[in-house]
């Protein structure tokens, strides 16, 4: 790891205790330092002290009486700079939208961190938690950064973490069948936005495992389901025009997403209960969008 000045020598002397809460300072003006952290370029800052920090703090109870703030928070680093065009793919630069995904994609991570404690032990309401799960569900919809990792910079990964905390509000008993029906429409919204970049190596597993996740509630019926496969593989057969590069990237999307969705329920440890007819319509539409294959 290199060498971190500033700021980072105090955290470091941190972590060197195992992450004990530091008496000397307020844990107001410490977290709020770690939440500017989330957005800092330098990924040792972001990535190797500030997340971590505020992951373990969360799983010890540190704050416990502060959730609904420390969540708040977090949903307000998922706008910071949601209104600029994403960053460029081709290295770091000095534009002013260049490191603002990486502020919105670790606060998705953290405040997915709050919503399981939550789950764990219940200390928010629920009014909160689906405040926060719509918090989430806009951001994922409006990110245009889809850069997976960024030379220099470490990553950013918005699409992958926004899928993750999708699937841990699947989770939270405070989400019901209208709201998990909501979460399955994300997904496949997100899927289907048009865009010239692909998703990266793992996203549209991670998005197939946060469907995954909707559906081992057991209340979505395969009448809500099947349409839901049809208009994901409505966009999943191979364009015509080998020059659209954007129509090319969405049948990318929809169709890695739904051989990944396929596997997972085929594979996974934990099924829901529309497991078997559910495959079934999966490998039907996976059948009728590589014909010619």
């Amino acid at each position: 790891m290199a060498a971190i000045s500033g700021s980072g020598s105090y955290w470091e002397s941190v972590q060197a205790t195992g992450l004990a809460v530091p008496s000397d300072r307020p844990l107001d003006e410490l977290t709020a330092e770690l939440t500017r952290m989330l957005g800092d370029p330098d990924p040792e800052l972001r990535e190797h002290i500030a997340v971590p920090t505020l992951l373990t703090w969360l799983r010890r109870g540190v704050y416990d009486d502060l959730l609904a703030g420390l969540g708040d928070g977090m949903a307000a680093g998922l706008r910071v700079g949601l209104a600029e065009p994403g960053g460029p793919s081709d290295g770091p630069s000095d534009g002013p939208s260049d490191h603002t995904v990486f502020r919105r994609s670790w606060s998705a991570v953290v405040l997915a961190a709050c919503v399981d404690r939550d789950i764990e032990r219940p200390l928010v309401s629920g009014n909160k938690i689906l405040e926060w799960g719509d918090r989430l569900a806009t951001w994922l919809l409006r990110e245009q950064d889809l850069r997976d990792f960024v030379p220099g910079r470490g990553s950013a990964r918005a699409i992958g973490h926004g899928a993750d905390a999708l699937g841990v509000l699947a989770r939270s008993p405070h989400v019901s069948r209208p709201e998990l029906t909501v979460l399955l429409d994300v997904v496949a919204d997100r899927v289907l936005t048009r865009s010239d970049v692909a998703f990266g190596l793992d996203e549209s597993d991670r998005l197939a495992a946060a469907t995954v996740a909707v559906l081992r509630r057991n209340v979505l019926p395969l009448a809500v389901l099947e349409p839901w496969v049809a208009r994901v593989a409505g966009a999943a057969t191979r364009p015509e025009s080998a020059s659209d590069r954007a129509a090319w990237a969405l049948a990318t999307n929809a169709q890695s997403f739904l051989r990944s969705l396929q596997l997972q329920l085929a594979l996974g440890p934990v099924q829901p209960e529309v497991r078997s007819d559910l495959l079934l319509v999966l490998i039907e539409a996976l059948r009728r969008t590589n014909g010619d294959l």
